[in-house]
């Protein structure tokens, strides 16, 4: 019995993993927009040695797609124009695409806050009650 309810929660979990990469997704790329305008204004590292730093930059910036759909398509376009012209268009581009990477940012983290509990729960629920009309 308690296999099951273990087994099902854990689904539950597993459905819940998209939304935590997406929230953690959004959140590097927004620090890394931060320290790339500020390595533009002071700094001079690459662009590779700031994505480092960071869980899942590093494969943006080589061109994996760690996300499908838009929000794939929104990294592939934010990284295409990362590097290709003077740091002062750079800067307006950086900053251009801040708030959009922020409401993308608090958006993806509100979704995991509230989605992924919920799957858990459902999941965790439906454990239960197959328990239940197991015994």
């Amino acid at each position: 019995m308690c296999a099951i309810i273990a087994a099902t929660t854990a689904v539950g979990v597993l459905l819940s993993a998209d939304k935590k990469k997406r929230a953690q997704v959004f959140s590097d790329l927004y620090e890394f927009n931060e320290r790339m305008l500020i390595n533009l204004k002071f700094g001079k590292l690459r662009i590779s040695q700031i994505a480092a730093e960071f869980r899942y930059m590093p494969d943006i910036v080589v061109g994996k797609r760690v996300l499908s759909g838009s929000d794939g398509q929104f990294l592939c376009e934010y990284i295409k124009n990362i590097g290709v012209s003077d740091s002062s268009s750079q800067i307006d581009y950086l900053n251009e695409r801040k708030s959009a990477i922020k409401k993308l940012m608090e958006e993806s983290a509100e979704n995991y806050k509230k989605y992924s509990s919920l799957y858990v729960k459902i999941a965790l629920m439906i454990g239960i009650l197959i328990a239940v009309l197991l015994a």
